[in-house]
C-alpha cells in the first residue's frame, strides 16, 4: 500500500509543474544543457570524419558531417535562447524534441542511403539516450518523460517503416549485420529503461532542491524560497497593478522562553505557532521562517490592509497558550510578536529594499513596547 501510494506520489510530483526554486534551477541547467549540447555538436563532427579516414562509407561520411553541421547551429541557436533564462517557457521541451527529431532524421538518411543503418547504427542509436540523459539537468520531469516518450515513439515508427517496406534480404547487412525484431524490441526496452532511470534521478533531485527551499523544523518555506519566489511575485504585482506587502515578524522574548523550558520544548513551541499562524492566514498569502524566531508573512494587499492582517494574527497569538510538551502536563507557554510592515511599490521594488524597511518598523514595535505592528516609519 505504501509502495503504491509513494509511486503515485513520485509520478505525481514528476508531472507537475515545478516551483519557482525548482525553475530557477532548471533554467540554470538549460543554460548548462545548451552548452553540453554545442560540445557534443562540435565533437559530433569528429565521427563522419573519423568514418572517412577510417575507409567507411561516403555517403554515410556526408551525411553525418551534414547533421552534425546542422545540429551545431541550431545548437548555437538554443545556447543564445538559453541565455535569457525563464523567458522562453517552451524552450526545454522544443530543445529535447529537437535532440530526439534529429537523431530519427539522421537514422532515416542512414537507412535512405542503406536501410540496416536506420536501426543498426549504434552509434547514432546512443544519441536517443544521451538525449534523454541531458533532461535530467532541468529538473523538470516532464521534459524527461516527453523526451523518453518522443524517443520511442519516433524509433517505434522508424522500425515500423523498415519492416513494412523491406524484404528479408534487405535487413542483411556485412557492415550493419542483420536487423532482428528481437533486437529493436531491446532497444526499445533499454529506451524506457533510460527514460525510467532518468525521471527517477530527476525525482531524487527535486527532492533535494525542495529540502533546500523548506525549513526542516517547522516545514515552512525558508529564506531560499523567499528570494527566489518574491521577484515573480513583485514582477506580477507590478503587471497586474497590485500592491505586495510583506510583515517581518519577531517573536517577543522567545530566547527567555527557550532559556525556560529548553530548546527543544521551545523548538515544539515555535512548530505549534507556526502551524496556528500558517492554519490563519489565506491561499494568496505564504509564510515563511528566515531562521530562528524571524518569520516574513507575504501578503498580496496594500500597506493599511495589511496591517490590520497582521493585527489579527498577533491578537491570536496573544490570546493563545502553547502546550510545552504537548501533554497539557506543563504550565501552557504564552507568546507575542511585534512586526513591521512594507509594502510594493510605496515602501521598494525589490526584496532586499522591502525587508530593509520592514526591519527598520520593526525595530520601531521593539522600541515602543513588543507586542504591536507597525506600518509607518513614525
Amino acid at each position: 500500500m505504501d509502495g503504491s501510494r509513494n509511486l503515485r506520489g513520485m509520478i505525481g510530483s514528476l508531472l507537475s509543474r515545478p516551483d519557482e526554486i525548482m525553475l530557477a534551477a532548471g533554467a540554470s541547467g538549460e543554460l548548462l544543457v545548451a552548452r553540453l549540447r554545442l560540445a557534443l555538436a562540435l565533437m559530433l563532427l569528429l565521427l563522419p570524419l573519423t568514418n572517412a579516414v577510417t575507409g567507411g562509407i561516403v555517403g554515410e561520411s556526408l551525411i553525418g558531417l551534414g547533421a552534425a553541421l546542422l545540429v551545431t547551429a541550431f545548437a548555437l541557436l538554443w545556447l543564445r535562447l538559453a541565455h535569457r533564462p525563464r523567458r522562453y517557457l517552451w524552450l526545454p521541451f522544443a530543445t529535447a524534441a529537437f535532440d530526439v527529431t534529429a537523431t530519427t532524421v539522421v537514422l532515416a538518411l542512414l537507412g535512405w542511403q542503406h536501410l540496416p543503418a536506420a536501426l543498426n547504427s549504434m552509434v547514432v542509436w546512443c544519441c536517443y539516450v544521451l538525449a534523454i540523459l541531458m533532461t535530467a539537468l532541468r529538473i523538470d520531469g516532464r521534459t524527461s518523460l516527453f523526451a523518453g516518450a518522443l524517443a520511442m515513439l519516433q524509433y517505434g515508427a522508424l522500425n515500423a517503416l523498415v519492416f513494412a517496406v523491406a524484404s528479408p534480404e534487405q535487413l542483411l547487412s556485412a557492415d550493419y549485420g542483420a536487423v532482428t525484431g528481437g533486437t529493436q524490441l531491446q532497444r526499445l526496452i533499454l529506451l524506457a529503461i533510460t527514460t525510467v532511470m532518468t525521471a527517477t534521478i530527476v525525482y531524487r533531485m527535486q527532492r533535494l532542491v525542495e529540502m533546500s527551499g523548506i525549513d526542516g523544523l517547522t516545514r515552512l518555506p525558508n529564506r531560499t524560497w523567499l528570494l527566489h519566489r518574491m521577484p515573480r511575485l513583485l514582477e506580477s504585482a507590478r503587471e497586474d497593478g497590485l500592491s505586495l506587502s510583506l510583515a517581518l515578524i519577531d517573536l517577543d522574548h522567545f530566547k527567555r522562553v527557550n532559556a525556560e523550558v529548553g530548546h527543544r520544548r521551545g523548538d515544539r513551541v515555535l512548530r505549534h505557532l507556526t502551524t496556528l499562524l500558517n492554519d490563519a492566514i489565506y491561499g494568496d498569502e505564504w509564510l515563511v521562517r528566515l531562521g530562528g524566531e524571524e518569520l516574513v508573512l507575504v501578503m498580496s494587499l496594500p500597506t493599511g490592509a495589511a496591517w490590520e492582517r497582521t493585527e489579527i494574527l498577533r491578537r491570536l497569538v496573544a490570546a493563545h497558550r502553547f502546550d510545552v510538551d504537548g501533554l497539557g502536563g506543563d504550565e501552557p507557554v504564552r507568546l507575542t510578536f511585534s512586526a513591521g510592515i512594507a509594502a510594493c511599490p510605496h515602501d521598494g521594488h525589490d526584496i532586499s529594499h522591502l525587508l530593509g524597511r520592514a526591519d527598520r518598523r520593526l525595530k520601531i514595535a521593539k522600541r515602543e513596547g513588543r507586542n504591536r505592528v507597525v506600518a509607518r516609519d513614525g
